[in-house]
C-alpha cells in the first residue's frame, strides 16, 4: 500500500496526515496530549482534508476533553508502589518519610521520594513534579548547543512548562521555546525529536513539504520517535468520503 504524509495545522489543532489507497477517512485522537490523525484515501487534495476536520472539529474538542478528564481522574497517590517513568525507564515510587530535607532521587529500579511524614499527597506530586523540571533543565542546553550550528538558528531562550496538548511549542519571531515537563518521563530521544520540530520552525513555521524535508535532513528517524509520543489512539472515527 502506497502511502504519503501531511501536516496541518487547523483551527490551532495540529493535525498528522497519512495518505493511503483506502476507500473512507479515519479520524483519530491519541493520548496523552490529543495529538489528531487522519488517514486520508490518496483521491483527496488538502482543502478536501481539511474541510472534512473541520466538519468534526466538535467530535476532535469532545475526544481531547475527555482524555484530559481521565489524565485527572488518574492522578497518582504518590504511595510506595506505584510506578512512575523517567527518560523512558518505569520505576517503583518508594516514599520514606523522614526529617531531612525533601527530595527525590533514583536508587536501582526504584525512584524514592524522601518527605516529611505530615507531607500529604499534593505535596509530594509538588516535589516530584520540580524534579522532573530539574531533569528537562539539565537536559536541555547540551542539545540545544549541538543543534544550533546544524540547524543554523539561534535559540534565544526557552521554558519548561505543563501542557495539556503539546509537547512544544515556538515563538520563531523571538526564538523562545517551551518544552511540555511530561517529556521527563518519555525517552530521552522524544526530548530531543521536539527540540528539533520547533527549532525546525524557525525555518518554516507550517507542516509543508519544506518543513518534512528539513526534519529528513536533520534527524532522518522523527517519524518513529513522533509515533512513539502519539501512542495508541483514545478514539477513532471512520466514515466515506
Amino acid at each position: 500500500m502506497n502511502t504519503a504524509n501531511a501536516y496541518l495545522t487547523v483551527a490551532g489543532i495540529n493535525v498528522d496526515v497519512v495518505y493511503k489507497s483506502i476507500k473512507n477517512m479515519h479520524i483519530s485522537v491519541h493520548p496523552p496530549l490529543g495529538r489528531v490523525r487522519v488517514a486520508a484515501p490518496d483521491r483527496l487534495n488538502e482543502g478536501a482534508v481539511r474541510l472534512a476536520i473541520i466538519q468534526r472539529l466538535p467530535w476532535i474538542k469532545k475526544q481531547q476533553d475527555q482524555l484530559r478528564n481521565a489524565d485527572r481522574q488518574t492522578e497518582r497517590e504518590m504511595v510506595t508502589g506505584e510506578s512512575h517513568y523517567v527518560w523512558g525507564e518505569r520505576l517503583r515510587l518508594n516514599v520514606v518519610e523522614t526529617a531531612a530535607r525533601p527530595r527525590v532521587e533514583i536508587l536501582g529500579s526504584k525512584l524514592q521520594l524522601t518527605s516529611p511524614a505530615t507531607a500529604d499527597s499534593s505535596r509530594s506530586r509538588r516535589l516530584l513534579e520540580a524534579w522532573y523540571r530539574k531533569q528537562i533543565k539539565e537536559a536541555i542546553p547540551p542539545l540545544i548547543e549541538k543543534w544550533e550550528p546544524t540547524i543554523g538558528q539561534k535559540v534565544n531562550g526557552w521554558t519548561v512548562r505543563r501542557m495539556k496538548t503539546k509537547w512544544g511549542s515556538c515563538n520563531p519571531e523571538s526564538g523562545n521555546l517551551w518544552f511540555n515537563i511530561e517529556l521527563a518521563k518519555k525517552d530521552p530521544n522524544c526530548l530531543e525529536y521536539i527540540l528539533v520540530h520547533e527549532m525546525t520552525h524557525f525555518h518554516e513555521r507550517t507542516h509543508n513539504d519544506r518543513f518534512v524535508e528539513l526534519m529528513d535532513q536533520y534527524l532522518p528517524s522523527w517519524r518513529r520517535t513522533r509515533d512513539e509520543l502519539n501512542g495508541a489512539p483514545l478514539a477513532e472515527e471512520k466514515w466515506a468520503s
